[in-house]
């Protein structure tokens, strides 16, 4: 058999296994193939991971989408995902260096479950989703072979991913209900992938957007809840979340105020002169208050 002919070998072992199952795994600084795995990515981010690593790099989360993720789609709809960037020229981490992970403390979920995987699937008339979890072989990982055994639940605690987890899982359970549902959702508007993106990956701009007068027209919130929604970034996200299933699957968990539609149209309805960037943002938000609608 010809090396074209040979089929490469997944390196997922097909065993699907519990929180309180053992694996056998330790990466450590003095193995031989440290930061091997970091030489060929292909990393999901999750929206508590663009916070964290923005944070990290003391940048907004718009320069950090700029500078360090490529766009992809995650489903046939279009849904829109980011990946982490790689060097140019090859697919080692933009955040790679000759000491190793230049952001290790901050990194992303993926990394922290590395050599884990990670499965959430709904069965059948289940209202919630079930997690399970595999390792992952490749032939350049030497971390198999060390003597080291402990529970996924051990490892994730060890790792810090249960807190990205933890933030991340309704979040989650959006992008698998979207996944799962498929025709019966249909296909959302551009709209509603508008704020999809706003509110999964700019936390910076999510919070403008849900800080804006506009905003307070549409919806009825108490005041000190939107007061700590403006202060932290991880309550802003749970809300992002919490509105990303009204837009998309209708649960109305946000008490929306009772006038909103009549005073959306009447703005309609007056002239607009586009004179500065407030202007323009007040525009485009609008047109996500009108998904909000459909």
């Amino acid at each position: 058999m010809s090396d074209a002919d040979r089929t490469p070998a997944n390196p997922v072992m097909p065993v699907q296994l519990g929180l309180d199952d053992k694996f056998q795994f330790r990466c450590h600084k003095g193995i031989a193939c440290f930061n091997k795995c970091c030489e060929n990515i292909d990393i999901l981010l999750t929206p508590y991971d663009i916070v964290r690593l923005k944070n990290r790099l003391g940048l907004t989360s718009r320069e950090f989408i700029d500078g360090y993720t490529v766009d992809c789609q995650m489903d046939g709809h279009g849904m829109p995902g980011l990946k982490l960037r790689t060097r140019e020229g090859s697919t080692a981490c933009i955040n790679l260096t000759p000491e190793g992970c230049g952001v290790y403390t901050d990194r992303p979920a993926a990394c922290r479950y590395y050599a884990l995987g990670m499965v959430s699937m709904r069965r059948k008339d289940s209202p919630a989703d079930e997690d399970s979890y595999f390792v992952v072989k490749e032939d350049h990982c030497l971390g198999h072979l060390e003597p080291q055994v402990q529970t996924i639940r051990d490892y994730r605690i060890e790792q810090g991913v249960d807190e990205y987890d933890d933030i991340n899982r309704e979040w989650r359970q959006l992008v698998l209900k979207k996944r799962s549902s498929g025709p019966t959702v249909g296909r959302p508007s551009e709209r509603s992938f508008e704020l999809f993106f706003l509110a999964s990956y700019d936390v910076d701009g999510f919070r403008e957007f849900v800080g804006s007068p506009g905003f307070d027209e549409v919806f009825d919130l108490d005041p000190q809840f939107k007061r700590d929604l403006m202060q932290d970034e991880v309550k802003l996200l749970r809300f992002g979340f919490r509105l990303l299933k009204q837009v998309l699957f209708g649960e109305k968990t946000i008490e929306l105020q009772p006038d909103a539609a009549h005073k959306r149209m009447a703005r309609h309805r007056e002239p607009k002169v586009e004179t500065d960037k407030a202007a323009r943002l007040a525009e485009a938000q609008d047109r996500l208050y009108d998904s909000l609608g459909e």
